[in-house]
């Protein structure tokens, strides 16, 4: 039997590569890593990526085993989910891997300004009904603005069709150039990094016979973001539980 959320939570709190901040609506007072996580988190000064809403964490500790010169974040509000890559992350000894447990909405409270070169939306809820909910609405890449360096990268990988297009959307709306994307990450052979990792849901939609889609794209600091208006067909799949989707057991 696998450990209880209580359990859970007390090693995450124990665990020297997690920050948790869940109370970040009420913050008044301004972080104390803001600006310093190189030095400070990671005591070093190479490139700080993100992963938003990380879930398990796989991403983020596998992309810190590819990319050693990299510093890695995972984010997400559910501590007992993102305790698996807490954790294989502390018993590998990765120095180059962090979590912070904290609501996503509030992520420009934590970083200052030109503190993050990429960041990472894997597997992001679609949220078909509140565009201010999608992570890659110009709601939140106005924050990802506040922190991000100029011509910082943000990657998207996705089996929503519906987050895929709309993503696609916003881009055209505001001019600006994927550097690469596809309806079908594995029939690539330029995925890269992209379809180096398969995170547990990837699994699950795979075997579903849902194609991945991944696209990549540079975010400019200057200039007014619009939303795009335009109709998308939604995802009909997406009206079931994703605990109840598939029986799959997958690695990640």
């Amino acid at each position: 039997m696998g450990k209880g959320k209580l359990a859970k939570f007390a090693e995450m709190a124990a665990n020297p590569l997690v920050v948790e901040c869940p109370t970040a609506a009420i913050m008044q007072d301004e972080f104390p890593l803001k600006g310093h996580w190189g030095e400070q988190f990671f005591h070093n000064t190479n490139p700080i990526v993100l992963e938003l809403g990380c879930g398990r964490g796989e991403y983020t500790v596998g992309l810190g085993n590819l990319y050693p010169d990299k510093n890695f974040i995972g984010v997400d509000i559910k501590g007992a989910r993102m305790w698996t890559g807490a954790q294989e992350a502390l018993l590998s000894n990765m120095k180059n891997v962090g979590f912070l447990r904290t609501n996503i909405e509030f992520i420009h409270k934590f970083f200052a300004p030109n503190e993050v070169s990429e960041i990472w939306l894997t597997f992001s809820d679609p949220q078909m009904k509140k565009v201010t909910k999608r992570l890659t609405s110009t709601y939140f890449l106005q924050r990802y603005r506040q922190f991000m360096q100029e011509g910082g990268i943000i990657h998207l990988k996705t089996d929503s069709n519906f987050l895929f297009t709309y993503t696609e959307e916003m881009l055209k709306a505001n001019n600006i150039e994927a550097d690469f994307k596809t309806r079908n990450l594995y029939a690539e052979t330029e995925g890269g990094c992209a379809s180096a990792i398969q995170t547990y849901y990837e699994g699950m939609w795979r075997a579903r016979g849902i194609d991945i889609k991944y696209l990549r794209f540079h975010l400019p600091l200057a200039g007014e973001l619009v939303e795009p208006d335009v109709e998308i067909p939604l995802d009909g799949y997406r009206s079931y539980s994703r605990e109840k989707r598939s029986p799959l057991k997958v690695r990640g």
